[in-house]
């Protein structure tokens, strides 16, 4: 472990061991990145997902997983091919890491659901740490109509990050409030980006949210028909539940002390839609 490392972890909270164990992934997520960087990944896809949102526009709470899309269907690409890249950046900062593809068959029926079949999902371990482990998603058919912009990082060098924009990040955010794994568990994160989205006067991109509810879901929806679903979804779903899992990815609970699902509806009313 050296200095850059040392320096990259001292910017975060490490009062507890909870905090110490955030901070790791945060680092860890920075380096993937610049790995991915120097293999060239980002000329054919992008970033997005909460990680992208935490990292790049400051989301005020804790992800694990890093999820990203090809910019268009490629059915022989091969992740494996930026490995080395990931490695070779660990390296550089003084850790070693391993990677391996993760069986699909492992997951439960609700991920499998969501995670589409041309969904690849690959774990990052530290053989110095085991408990620590990102997960990382590259989706090879991804619904498309969405734009990207590069977004800059310093640490642990200075690379640009390919990034789904803000308006599509949000569509895709709507998407799995409203029809990813809700019957089994409530994610309470998504609707926490919700939120945040809806404060900071994000647009919702309909176009690419279509796009989403076509391809997942096989439906042609109205936005009208999405917005009495969300709704639907919003006032009758257990809003104690909703805060219980997300409080742990949280630094100051009381930014729950408003949430209710009157609270959520009557953000419904102030999303702006761009069509």
């Amino acid at each position: 472990m050296n200095d850059l490392y040392q320096k990259m972890l001292s910017v975060y909270d490490q009062s507890t061991d909870r905090a110490r164990r955030n901070a790791v992934y945060q680092v860890s997520q920075q380096i993937i990145l610049a790995g991915l960087a120097d293999g060239g990944f980002f000329d054919k896809a992008a970033f997005y997902g909460g990680t992208c949102l935490r990292i790049f526009h400051g989301l005020n709470r804790f992800s694990e997983d890093m999820d990203f899309t090809l910019l268009k269907e490629d059915d022989q690409f091969e992740f494996e091919n930026y490995f080395q890249p990931i490695i070779d950046q660990f390296a550089l900062v003084g850790r070693q890491v391993e990677i391996k593809k993760k069986d699909k068959k492992s997951f439960g029926k609700v991920e499998s659901a969501f995670l589409k079949d041309n969904t690849d999902v690959y774990d990052l371990s530290f053989q110095t740490e085991k408990s620590i482990k990102v997960k990382i998603e590259v989706d090879t058919v991804p619904p498309l109509k969405f734009a990207t912009e590069q977004k800059i990082s310093n640490l642990p060098k200075s690379f640009m990050t390919r990034c789904v924009t803000l308006p599509d990040l949000f569509a895709g955010k709507m998407h799995a409030l409203v029809y990813r794994a809700w019957k089994s568990r409530v994610k309470g994160r998504d609707w926490y980006d919700f939120a945040w989205y809806v404060r900071w006067n994000v647009p919702l991109d309909w176009n690419h949210l279509q796009e989403r509810i076509l391809q997942f879901n096989g439906e042609n929806v109205s936005l009208e028909q999405f917005l009495h679903t969300l709704r639907e979804r919003l006032a009758n779903t257990d809003i104690e539940k909703v805060k219980e899992d997300v409080i742990p990815f949280l630094n100051d609970e009381q930014e729950l002390d408003i949430w209710s699902n009157d609270y959520f509806l009557q953000l419904v009313d102030l999303m702006k839609i761009q069509q």
